[in-house]
């Protein structure tokens, strides 16, 4: 059984679809990415599995649960297991509070009274590779990449089985980018976790995770083994993502393909395949609406993909 499976997801403020059925599974000890354009509707689908955003049609089944349309009363037990990396780790903090009482509040928020704050508070410090004297700090003494552990380390507070991670190495530079990284693959071999990470950095992608789903406009247009779609996408719009994507073999030579325009407004979506109007791989008959076909593994909505 999957650890989480969403089916037909859809999300709408007002007149507005944001999510318009996204479907995928993510499976024990697996990290799955969820990469696009800003407004593409990543983050609107984490916080939607997290109850965090309404979720109007669909199902979200977590470890054999449906939990979409659940009270915060009903989801609360559930936050045990599922835990969310914030986007602003600083911001998301609260700046009056030390940072033994950050990481170790969600055993407060949970009733846990039994625990050995003090103890948990060192324990998740050296879980993310932070000394434990950095438990009397308050957010604004922790640069970017502390702050960062930090969040992980609140996140892993409750042993949860699945972390949903909002831009995990947003605003950080190169190279504690990749430490993060680093970090993050091992705490996921060592602790059994599966992650959700949302990012438009196909880099942090091709390190961290196992498979990945291309997002437009709020639907999935290709998933896959992330080997796979970075050595032969499928869709014209993750082929055109990966071909402004930095190459790290000196060697390699993409053919760069860039994107035609804007994306459209969700307010007036376009008729037939919603990418055509920026496709530079277009054909006549990309005026009629693709549906989604599996073929070996590798989920696609296209009318004329890549061969």
């Amino acid at each position: 059984m999957s650890l989480l499976e969403v089916n037909g997801l859809k999300t709408s403020y007002g007149n507005v679809n944001v999510l318009a059925g996204i479907t995928f599974k993510v499976e024990p000890g697996e990290t799955y990415a969820l990469v696009g354009e800003s407004g593409s509707g990543k983050t609107t689908v984490i916080r939607a599995i997290a109850g965090l955003a309404p979720a109007q049609e669909g199902s979200v089944l977590f470890d054999g649960q449906e939990i979409r349309g659940l009270s915060e009363r009903a989801m609360r037990p559930l936050r045990k297991d599922m835990a969310m990396m914030f986007q602003d780790p600083t911001g998301s903090l609260s700046p009056r509070l030390t940072i033994r009482n950050l990481i170790t509040e969600p055993y407060r928020i949970q009733g846990m009274k039994d625990r050995d704050l003090d103890a948990e508070a060192k324990r998740l410090l050296s879980l993310v590779n932070l000394p434990s004297h950095f438990a009397d700090r308050y957010p604004y003494q922790l640069s970017g990449g502390q702050a960062r552990r930090v969040g992980v380390a609140r996140a892993l507070a409750l042993e949860p089985k699945l972390i949903l991670a909002d831009e995990p190495t947003a605003g950080l530079d190169v190279s504690v980018q990749g430490e993060l990284l680093n970090l993050m693959n091992d705490l996921r071999e060592r602790l059994g976790l599966a992650m959700v990470i949302i990012t438009h950095n196909l880099n942090v992608v091709r390190h961290v995770a196992d498979r990945m789903g291309i997002m437009y406009l709020g639907r999935l247009v290709e998933e896959g083994t992330t080997e796979a779609i970075f050595e032969e996408p499928r869709h014209p719009y993750t082929h055109c993502l990966l071909s402004a994507n930095p190459e790290p073999d000196p060697d390699a030579r993409l053919e760069w393909v860039s994107l035609i325009g804007e994306p459209p407004s969700l307010l007036n979506r376009p008729k037939g395949c919603e990418f055509r109007e920026r496709c530079p791989f277009a054909k006549d008959f990309c005026h009629n609406t693709p549906t989604w076909q599996i073929e070996h593994g590798h989920g696609l909505r296209c009318l004329a993909p890549l061969s």
